[in-house]
């Protein structure tokens, strides 16, 4: 967002509740990409809000109110008047860019000559959507993974943040993805399988954790959910199912409309991210340096028996987690 670029260094102190009955927390606050960092004493994240979702629940006031959604299942207040300035000011750039009934005919002229100029360049939808996916920056991407990220947990509930577990979980990242991999989360509820969204976010249903008590099936689904991006960019099944006019959308003004966001957020909820051919499986896992076979045999997916045998031969490069790392992981939900 472009609003962010001044704000990039910007930090206070805020006063977290996590859920209405809880007690406040002292959190260190400050701007990531596309996103609202909270962070503990430690300086270790304890959550990251969406910023385009981003609510005041009391404008006007100081000390301001925050919560990442409408439901207001966690608050956020802060009394640093350039703090509260820079929000207001990213919560006024994306408010901008909804649209409005005054812009309606403008907002045709424009789409008409655009759709004209871009069908005299690209005569193939292929071609305009591989157009888009090029010019679309990482930022960018960042920014919508988040918002999906936000419209998700408004049906599974908030991604799980027991400070142990989060530990656990960044380890988990560095030893699947790397540390510049992206990002694991967990949600507690109703999410059908991993997903894998738009600017690296891989996302895990806290019920995977209950179901097998070998981290080497959680780190395969991990690897496999982030393999899917290999074969079928997030944000290209995004446009697709959102449609042309999506599409020239973003390329002329850089969004996507909130209810196409939402109704992908609703079929990701539903449908956890594909599960790539064995080729990409293979190479990932390799690269990862974890074995295949756990994973495989879990899921019922992936190489056939003969294949998994070779795969298998001298692919673990030591243990995935620790054990307190698994049981601080395995209770991440609980916390």
């Amino acid at each position: 967002m472009t609003a962010l670029k001044e704000f990039a260094r910007l930090e206070t102190i805020g006063s977290w509740r996590p859920e209405p009955e809880a007690a406040p927390r002292e959190v260190t606050v400050s701007f990531g990409e596309a996103t609202l960092v909270l962070s503990d004493q430690s300086n270790r994240p304890v959550t990251h809000w969406s910023l385009p979702a981003l609510n005041r629940l009391n404008p006007g006031e100081t000390p301001a109110l925050y919560a990442p959604d409408e439901d207001a299942s966690e608050t956020l207040e802060i009394d640093d008047e350039t703090m509260i300035g820079a929000l207001e000011k990213v919560r006024r750039a994306v408010a901008a860019r909804q649209p409005r009934p005054g812009r309606l005919r403008q907002g045709a002229i424009w789409g008409g000559l655009g759709l004209a100029a871009f069908l005299a360049v690209f005569w193939l939808p292929g071609a305009l959507m591989q157009q888009t996916l090029g010019v679309v920056p990482p930022g960018k991407r960042s920014e919508f993974g988040a918002t999906l990220l936000g419209m998700v947990q408004s049906h599974t509930g908030p991604t799980c943040r027991d400070p142990l577990g989060s530990e656990a979980l960044n380890r988990l990242r560095d030893r699947t993805l790397g540390r510049d991999g992206g990002q694991i989360v967990v949600v507690p509820d109703k999410l059908a399988g991993p997903i894998y969204l738009p600017g690296g976010i891989v996302v895990l249903p806290g019920s995977l954790l209950d179901e097998t008590e070998d981290p080497v099936v959680v780190a395969g689904h991990v690897i496999a959910a982030a393999a899917s991006r290999d074969e079928a960019d997030p944000l290209d099944a995004l446009l697709r199912e959102a449609g042309f006019g999506t599409v020239l959308r973003l390329l002329t003004t850089g969004d996507i409309p909130t209810e196409k966001l939402q109704d992908r957020a609703e079929r990701l909820v539903a449908t956890p991210a594909p599960v790539p051919g064995d080729e990409v499986l293979l190479d990932r896992f390799a690269k990862a340096g974890v074995p295949i076979g756990p994973w495989a045999r879990a899921t019922g997916e992936g190489p056939d028996a003969a294949v998994l045998v070779a795969a298998e031969a001298g692919a673990a490069r030591g243990p995935v987690l620790s054990d307190g790392d698994w049981v601080s992981l395995q209770g991440i939900c609980r916390g």
